[in-house]
């Protein structure tokens, strides 16, 4: 903090077990990496390589260990891991891991079909390498086939003993799948029944659209996990977490 004001909720700090805001790389640049760590690496905690960018992205070494550097794990896309299974190269990346010192890890299985006992054992085989975060909700993108609030929580209870460290509650980019309608509008019913079995510290909701930022702010308090945060937005989130932006000025403020 630059200054003192008094009635501002208290933020966990680096390195962050909950409270964490991750930012989705969708192929920034060394230059744009290095602009990001500058002016907001204190409020960044997890850098997410977007899908399969990486394969594409200039400087790829020298931007994660630019992350590394600071303090910020980075990990790639769960897509990335998707890929590598369908093609029988599971092995190849575990050395992708080892080449680019990635120990936190996201598994996911929203473009493949695999058994859910399968995903799990590839969960508990990633633990022993890392922070695995694991991916819940990605199926909802078709319409016809909503997972029912009860299967969501099996799913998670199950990721979570299999050793997964977070689950990733799914959004993708545009925050209009699994979470959300196609509007972009919370499923309401859905995260509050989640919140009845499952820790809210150990999900990180993926928030894309400044209203679902607020919606989870509102429900969980300052120290919400929130994921898939434009770089660009990373100061106003955290001023948002703080009760200093219009949508949540009052939000902290003690009622007299």
């Amino acid at each position: 903090m630059n200054f003192h004001l008094t009635q501002i909720p208290e933020r966990t700090v680096r390195p962050r077990t909950y409270g964490l805001t991750m930012v989705n790389d969708k192929g920034m640049s060394v230059s744009d990496a290095r602009n990001l760590v500058s002016g907001a690496s204190p409020h960044v905690d997890l850098v997410k390589l977007a899908f399969g960018t990486s394969l594409v992205t200039n400087g790829l070494h020298e931007k994660i260990r630019l992350f590394q550097d600071a303090g910020i794990p980075v990990y790639f896309g769960g897509l990335l891991f998707e890929a590598f299974v369908i093609r029988g190269q599971f092995n190849d990346f575990l050395s992708l891991l080892e080449e680019y010192n990635i120990t936190t890890i996201e598994v996911s299985d929203g473009s493949i079909d695999i058994p859910h006992a399968e995903k799990c054992g590839y969960i508990q085989r990633l633990s022993k390498y890392g922070t695995v975060l694991s991916e819940v909700g990605s199926k909802d993108k078709d319409r016809e086939h909503i997972t029912p609030p009860y299967q969501w929580i099996k799913l998670m209870q199950a990721e979570l003993e299999a050793g997964a460290s977070y689950i990733v509650a799914e959004a993708r980019e545009t925050g209009t799948v699994g979470l959300y309608r196609n509007s972009g509008e919370v499923r309401e019913g859905l995260v509050q029944e989640i919140l009845t079995k499952i820790p809210a510290e150990k999900i990180l909701w993926e928030a894309p659209q400044k209203d679902q930022q607020l919606y989870f702010l509102t429900l969980i308090g300052a120290n919400a996990n929130l994921g898939n945060i434009n770089p660009a937005e990373v100061i106003a989130l955290e001023a948002m977490r703080i009760g200093l932006r219009g949508d949540t000025f009052d939000l902290f403020l003690k009622k007299d």
